[in-house]
């Protein structure tokens, strides 16, 4: 089934949706919640974008607000770490669609100032233990080995920016790899996506915690932080004088490879 093959539909994969219908035919209803968890966990290990749909606010397509089970449901979707939570009759043929778009926003924005703290961590990534603890039905736990660069990376890039107070994260990607795995950890501060792709640049849009800017290409890095000092600032996310956590791949026209992490002023 796909659930037995998920770490291999994954790696094939641009992003997953969890879709609690179609688990829910093809599962007992008290497997649901847990499978759901390890679906988003795994997402998140492998940096790929998961989205959780299916009755979110079901009973808004009749009525002007959402059950306190409902509402339940949306927030622990987001304390699991999914990267978008989906609508889908509430708005297509619900009589109430703006009122469900703004009961979902206010649930997330509330659960997202909560959740300060929750993130990835190294064991996390590297399969020695759940991110909140709790047992998931059918995890296998990745054998011990060296630690990749990239997982080191994101972990080292969220810690240095609580430890600094950084305002955000700058992240030069090309195919957004640095940018999912550093969000994969769940750090504390926006991460600032900067791209020469467009592709990459809608791509990113999904991502937890990441606002995509799309630049020029370049290879001269110098430059490309000018470049996104400069967007920072005209965006208003940092003030002259702070220091930012910067991480990308060397080489830079090289997707994957996610090994620099330097602290830079603003």
């Amino acid at each position: 089934t796909a659930l037995k093959n998920l770490c291999g539909i994954l790696d094939a994969s641009d992003a997953i949706m969890v879709a609690r219908g179609d688990l829910g035919v093809e599962l007992p209803f008290e497997e649901v919640p847990l499978m759901q968890k390890q679906i988003i966990r795994e997402a998140s290990l492998h940096g790929k974008p998961v989205i959780t749909a299916t009755q979110m606010l079901e009973s808004m397509v009749h009525a002007p607000r959402p059950t306190r089970a409902e509402a339940s449901d949306v927030a622990n979707a987001i304390l699991d770490g999914t990267d978008a939570v989906m609508l889908s009759a509430e708005t297509a043929v619900g009589q109430y669609p703006l009122e469900s778009v703004r009961a979902m926003d206010r649930i997330a924005r509330e659960m997202e100032a909560q959740r300060q703290g929750r993130g990835v961590s190294l064991d996390a990534m590297l399969g020695r233990r759940s991110a909140d603890g709790i047992p998931l039905p059918n995890h296998r736990p990745s054998p011990a080995g060296p630690v990749r660069t990239e997982d080191a990376i994101a972990v080292a890039v969220s810690a240095a920016a609580e430890m600094l107070s950084a305002p955000l994260i700058l992240c030069f990607t090309s195919s957004g790899f640095t940018a999912r795995k550093v969000a994969a950890c769940r750090p504390t501060v926006p991460i600032f996506a900067s791209t020469p792709e467009p592709e990459t640049f809608r791509q990113l849009a999904l991502v937890w915690g990441v606002t995509p800017a799309l630049t020029g290409h370049s290879t001269d890095y110098e430059e490309m932080l000018s470049v996104a000092r400069r967007e920072i600032l005209a965006r208003g996310l940092s003030r002259p004088g702070e220091r930012l956590v910067v991480t990308a791949g060397v080489p830079f026209d090289m997707p994957g490879t996610t090994n620099l992490l330097k602290i830079e002023a603003v």
